[in-house]
């Protein structure tokens, strides 16, 4: 051991572990109250997470930013669970209903998204929180287009707002009780091939 190396190992790396733990804990503990109940605050999110008000704060120094953390997070499941989702396989039409389809189990997993209006962001942020989806949705009409299951008389960009318009729709009949998930889904996956597809 030289003499500049010290005895026993720094403390640094330990302290960083606990704090992602704890991050984590605090996430997970604001993902299930805010699923039951949408206003709940940060002290009752320290209750469920078994630590103390003081140490949310060190993490999050607001209810806006712990929010906007959670659906960070989700949105990081969901680009995992897009790339898992074969979306350059088959027939593209069926691609964009597979794609709202993990966004649905997005929703199974994250309730609180349904009922939790998105914090306050930037611009930037708004854009940069979506891109990777929009990515992939483009990837997806671009080839239906080229391979002729997406009408090429349709814009890309068109379909790309319809379609996401389609899955906001659905999102608000769920919220507001006229329809379950399961029949958002069975109704996004009779109507987005029949919006994109070319005249037979």
């Amino acid at each position: 051991m030289s003499e500049l190396s010290p005895p026993y190992p720094s403390p640094a790396p330990r302290r960083r572990a606990d704090a992602r733990h704890n991050a984590e804990a605090i996430l997970d503990a604001a993902a299930r109250v805010l699923g039951d109940r949408p206003e709940a605050g940060l002290a009752d999110v320290a209750k469920a997470a078994g630590i103390s008000r003081q140490t949310v704060y060190a993490h999050f120094p607001s209810r806006d930013a712990l929010i906007n953390a959670l659906i960070d997070r989700a949105t990081a499941q969901v680009v995992t669970a897009l790339d898992a989702a074969a979306l350059d396989t088959g027939p593209a039409d069926q691609a964009l209903v597979r794609l709202l389809e993990v966004g649905w189990s997005s929703m199974d997993s994250h309730p609180f998204l349904l009922h939790l209006s998105t914090a306050p962001v930037s611009p930037d942020q708004d854009r940069d929180r979506h891109a990777p989806v929009l990515e992939r949705l483009r990837k997806v009409v671009e080839r239906g287009r080229r391979e002729g299951d997406i009408d090429p008389a349709l814009a890309t960009d068109w379909v790309l707002a319809a379609v996401l318009a389609l899955g906001h729709a659905a999102g608000e009949e769920v919220r507001a009780g006229r329809m379950t998930a399961d029949e958002a889904i069975d109704a996004l996956r009779v109507s987005v091939p029949r919006l994109v597809r070319p005249e037979s």
